[in-house]
């Protein structure tokens, strides 16, 4: 009894370290890809480019992590999760650090590039590791929605860093070299952290291959679909919210100014409650009263103007906190472990793809308007189409069935 015990302190222990790790990891990456939205306009002040180019920091990121995502989302389940994680950090802060020698744009967009193919590899074997360490698809569930929230806490902290940098005089290239700091800490805690036994089947070793079955799997395309109309929903707030509310001069100047550090103050407090409603609620029901509050917090900003923007879309981030994650999540559980790394991989991709086309769609038809609400009309209608899948997803019950099978098949001692 006694040596039982003394046995399973030492692995609650590592579990403990595993999850700590896993937070900081997503918290890191959350303060460069989040401070996105704060960056662009500095972007396009000196380079002088219009929306769709200065965009383009945005989709180099966002496609360094789609490609690597698909390309290389079979690594988490070949070399493991320490190894793929590792490898993602080490090539994340040799990156990050390259910053402080730039000033041309191009130079700067093939970082970016290289430093979303980094997060790429490793936010896949995080990913996958999740499901290594949880003991059903609702704690998957609930842990995801955890790791969103310390993700939540770095986009919070990443754009008010940046503003500070500014605002002493400072370039915002330097948020990346204290990203690189913070990374090469990451890269000895999960050096020295014991990661749990990975499933692998020697009949089906993992590669480009295995991932492409993934993706002809209707549950896959499923749940990446919702998981791409979600991004392009919610990059419309971090992209080109500053720059839809830079022109506001009515008297809640401060909310304008501050819209974008309350949206992600927001969307972090909701996903760290998202746990506490998806133990009370089916998931389903949560994904569509969540879905529709977002499409109502974007009609009224269209409807309202900028003196109602300022606050609706805000607001708009508790109900987005719930969405990703638990799609997310959904999403990999719907398949053996053996897999999480390839469908983690496939769902980053479709996210990743939509974080930079959306963008560059709402950027070129703002520009061909002449107005930045006509690029929020498109994130409009991508949230009135997510709403609409997710009250299909609840209605027909297919999801639910999967998930049963997985968790006998999967979870079961």
């Amino acid at each position: 009894m006694t040596m039982s015990t003394s046995h399973a302190r030492p692995e609650q222990a590592s579990l403990r370290a595993i999850r700590i790790l896993t937070y900081l990891m997503f918290m890191m990456f959350a303060m460069t890809t989040d401070s996105v939205g704060v960056i662009i306009p500095e972007v396009i002040k000196a380079f002088n480019l219009t929306m769709a180019e200065g965009g383009a920091f945005q989709y180099a990121t966002m496609g360094g992590i789609a490609l690597a995502g698909l390309g290389l989302g079979f690594l988490a389940d070949r070399l493991g999760r320490k190894g793929t994680i590792m490898l993602g950090l080490v090539l994340f802060a040799l990156n990050a650090f390259l910053f402080a020698v730039g000033d041309r744009f191009g130079f700067f967009l093939v970082l970016l590039f290289v430093s979303g193919a980094a997060i790429g590899i490793f936010k896949t074997g995080a990913l996958a590791l999740i499901g290594d360490i949880s003991s059903s698809t609702a704690s998957h569930t609930r842990t995801m929605n955890m790791v969103e929230g310390f993700f939540g806490v770095g986009a919070i902290i990443g754009p008010a860093l940046v503003t500070q940098l500014l605002h002493a005089g400072l370039s915002w290239k330097w948020l990346y070299v204290i990203a690189g700091v913070l990374c090469l800490l990451l890269i000895v805690v999960a050096q020295v952290v014991k990661y749990p036994h990975s499933v692998r089947h020697a009949d089906a070793p993992p590669s480009l291959g295995v991932t492409l079955k993934v993706l002809a799997d209707p549950f896959a395309l499923a749940f990446s679909v919702g998981a791409m109309l979600y991004v392009g929903v919610e990059a419309a707030i971090y992209v080109w919210m500053p720059t839809l509310l830079k022109a506001y001069s009515g008297s809640w100047l401060f909310l304008a100014t501050y819209a974008l550090s309350i949206f992600f103050i927001l969307r972090a407090a909701g996903r760290f409650l998202g746990a506490a409603m998806l133990a009370k609620l089916r998931w389903t029901s949560v994904l569509v009263i969540c879905s529709a509050a977002i499409c109502v917090c974007f009609c009224a900003a269209i409807i309202g103007g900028a003196s109602v923007a300022i606050i609706s879309l805000p607001v708009s981030g508790l109900f987005m906190s719930v969405i990703y994650p638990t799609l997310n999540s959904k999403g990999i559980s719907c398949f053996p472990k053996q897999q999480h790394g390839a469908v983690s991989g496939v769902i980053l991709f479709f996210t990743c793809l939509s974080a930079a086309v959306a963008p560059f769609v709402m950027g070129a038809v703002s520009d061909a308007f002449h107005s930045p609400w006509y690029g929020f009309g498109v994130a409009t209608a991508l949230s009135a189409v997510l709403c609409l899948i997710m009250i299909a997803n609840a209605v027909s019950g297919l999801s639910d069935k999967r998930l049963a099978l997985l968790d006998t098949s999967e979870y079961s001692s």
